[in-house]
This record gives structure tokens, sequence and C-alpha cells, in this order.
């Protein structure tokens, strides 16, 4: 699947790029695995190792990790670096869902 599919598999899909050295993205990890799940079946939620998909992170103007990304229809909305506090990510994620 490619990442203009990858976009467009659900109304809403957030995209993660990350890097396993990092530690800001591991500490992110359990906060999208409980979102992932709070959200199964409304939201689509992708990750990419930034060392794995270099050309995918740049290509999307991920230049720090972990970077964040709502899509809606395929289109950006939002886009954020960095932690975030989980009950913000997912009330962020909430309010795209129709």
């Amino acid at each position: 699947m490619d990442y203009k599919e990858i976009i467009k598999s659900s109304e809403i899909v957030m995209v993660e790029f990350f890097a396993s050295w990092c530690p800001h993205c591991q500490r992110m990890m359990p906060v999208v695995a409980q979102i992932k799940e709070l959200l199964q079946g409304k939201v689509n939620i992708y990750q990419f190792d930034i060392d794995e998909y270099a050309d995918l992170a740049q290509a999307n103007g991920a230049d720090s990790v972990p970077t964040f990304i709502i899509y809606k229809n395929g289109e950006e909305q939002w886009r954020e670096s960095g932690e975030i506090e989980g009950p913000v990510l997912l009330s962020k994620l909430e309010s795209y869902l129709s």
C-alpha cells in the first residue's frame, strides 16, 4: 500500500513518524497504542520509523520526531511534532470524526 492509499484508507487517518532511538517517541508509544485501541474502527493509525522510511519522512516534511499528521479524506488537517499528552491527541483526533 502506498502513502496516498494509506492516507485515504479511512475518513480519518493519523500518521506518526518516529525513531526507535528517540526517547520522546518511546514515551509516546504506549499513548499511541492506547489511542489506537480506543479509536479502533474509527481512525486508522500508521507508524513509520524514519530510519526505515527516510524518503517517506522527508517527502512529508517530518523533520523532527515524533511527528503526528492527521488526514481527513486524504487531506492534511493537522500536524504536530514532539510529545503530546494522550488526552490532547485523542481529543484532536475525535474533533475530526463526523
